[in-house]
């Protein structure tokens, strides 16, 4: 009778979202994510330093709720062993939530989904690992396991104990959250969720992964992947319609749903912020060119009226010159020397104005001449200076796209898109010269040798290109002014038969470019190597 009462409380609440939900027209694909600053203490646990212990407490969403972590530093990664106590169901803060996450917080802010914390009763256990040093834990309340971002329904933060082992610093760091009923779009339709016991809770993940994706746009914005996605729902559907459930088919391709959804949700976010740049852009130049076309008609109606007004000025002293000389030959038998010696002085004076006209027009011409050279000369000194400051960062060359900065491989984890500390070291000093001049526009373009399929490929390039932006965005430079694309194997600078040529072809370009910087300046290099063959 209890579990009736509990499903028929869960039925009303989920019909009344559903009203409200209908009341608005059409849904608004857009997640609410804010930035929020929290107060966390992350503990440097050292390189291979042996095992230490410290505790979870509860936040004011769950103060009952409490944990304690093993996290044990082993040769390359930290293995971190937790218990978690006094926890309740996540879809006590609202029916889009249905498990909980436990997250690896940098010093930084960058957030790392280490596992899913699964109930058994209110309590719950889990082992993982990360190759992180230094972070934060916390435990939030999401809808599926395979989130990209914690939501703000922080649950549990860890604690301190007296026999931690290792630094601790308390950290004010910011980093992206969903506010709660963020997975919820404005005018979202939804079915009730009804759990039922039968059923395993990734089943319900999977449900809300696919309703998530479908209202961020992947639909529409990452077809392949959203349409893979409702095909294995369909097929745990009818796993999960059988009469006899086979619980671990189930819960294998429900699983897999949930990871193609996530993929396809930012698949779709990523392609919508693209076409939102790319319309800003456009509207941008159009602005410009409207603005041109009106300063060049203006400038065409000055140069007409004064052109009018000189006409009116000639045709006026023609018209006095004429009336001067009627008079100079009524008045010629009486005056004639006379009138000769003032005719001798007029053409003088008109000679020497129309000098001195002449003068001031040369004097303009110059002056308009040399303000157009001291421009060239200035944008042609500030693109050296930028070419002589990226190249003591990284090896930069000057090319008709702009000023291509080169960052190699070796920068990066293998085969992996993690930027290493010394890239971000290099990456902070790009930054601050971006920085310092605001008109400079960045492409940033990842590239990869022929190793492996053009899929894994294209993915790896595009990964590490947006690694790259996203570092920058961190140190201050503006999104508006940069771009990440990835171009995979398409793209060898050199041969990827040798190690080193493969080597090579491995990089991320940062094409810097901008009105600021104006004419290719011409520097002297080594040609690039002639028509790499980009054998298998």
């Amino acid at each position: 009778m209890k579990t009736f009462r509990m499903l028929l409380v869960m039925f009303v609440v989920s019909l009344m979202a559903l009203a409200a939900a209908a009341q608005t027209q059409e849904p608004e694909h857009t997640f609410r994510v804010i930035v929020t600053s929290r107060t966390a203490v992350a503990v440097n646990y050292g390189h291979h330093s042996g095992s230490t212990k410290v505790d979870f407490k509860g936040t004011d969403l769950l103060p009952k709720a409490s944990g304690e972590a093993k996290v044990e530093s082993k040769k390359g990664y930290i293995e971190i062993e937790v218990e978690f106590d006094e926890l309740q169901k996540a879809t006590k803060f609202g029916n889009e939530y249905l498990t909980y996450i436990l997250w690896a917080i940098t010093p930084e802010g960058r957030s790392v989904n280490l596992g899913e914390v699964l109930l058994n009763g209110n309590r719950s256990k889990l082992n993982v690992t990360t190759d992180l040093q230094a972070f934060a834990l916390i435990v939030t309340a999401e809808p599926y396991y395979a989130v990209r971002r914690p939501s703000n329904v922080v649950v549990l933060e860890n604690a301190i104990r007296p026999d931690t082992v290792g630094t601790a610093d308390t950290v004010n760091a910011k980093y992206e959250l969903l506010e709660r009923g963020g997975y919820v779009p404005t005018g979202y339709r939804f079915d009730p969720v009804v759990l039922n016991a039968k059923l395993p809770l990734e089943f319900y993940e999977a449900r809300n992964a696919m309703r998530i994706a479908q209202s961020a746009g992947a639909e529409r914005y990452a077809t392949s992947s959203y349409e893979n996605a409702v095909r294995l729902m369909k097929q745990a559907d009818a796993y999960a319609s059988r009469n006899r459930i086979e619980r671990k088919s189930l819960i294998s391709v429900s699983r897999e749903v949930v990871q193609t959804a996530e993929d396809a949700r930012e698949i779709a976010v990523k392609r919508m912020e693209a076409e939102r740049v790319e319309a800003e852009s456009r509207a941008s130049a159009d602005r410009e060119a409207n603005a041109a076309a009106k300063a060049a008609a203006e400038s065409q109606r000055r140069r007409n009226a004064e052109a009018d007004t000189a006409d009116a000025v000639r045709k006026q002293e023609e018209a006095e010159r004429k009336n001067r000389e009627a008079q100079a030959a009524a008045q010629l038998a009486a005056r004639g020397q006379e009138d000769a010696e003032r005719a001798r002085a007029a053409a003088l004076q008109q000679q020497q104005a129309a000098e001195a006209d002449s003068e001031r027009n040369r004097v303009a011409a110059a002056a308009a001449e040399q303000q157009r050279l001291n421009a060239v000369q200035e944008r042609e000194e500030l693109r050296a200076r930028l070419l002589e400051q990226f190249n003591t960062i990284l090896e930069t060359r000057d090319t008709a796209r702009g000023l291509i900065v080169n960052m190699s491989d070796v920068l990066f984890d293998t085969a992996k898109h993690t930027l290493r500390p010394l890239a971000r070291e290099k990456l902070a000093k790009i930054s601050g010269v971006m920085l310092a001049y605001p008109g400079l526009k960045l492409e940033i373009e990842g590239n990869t040798d022929n190793v492996g399929t053009d899929n894994y490929n294209q993915g790896l390039s595009e990964r590490r290109a947006e690694s790259v932006r996203g570092y920058l965005a961190q140190q201050g430079v503006a999104e508006s002014a940069m771009t990440a694309t990835g171009f995979g194997e398409a793209r060898p600078i050199s041969t990827n038969v040798t190690a080193k040529g493969r080597q090579e072809n491995r990089r991320v370009e940062l094409i810097v470019s901008g009105e600021v910087i104006g004419t290719k300046i011409v520097t002297p290099r080594t040609p690039p190597p002639e028509s790499p063959n980009p054998q298998r």
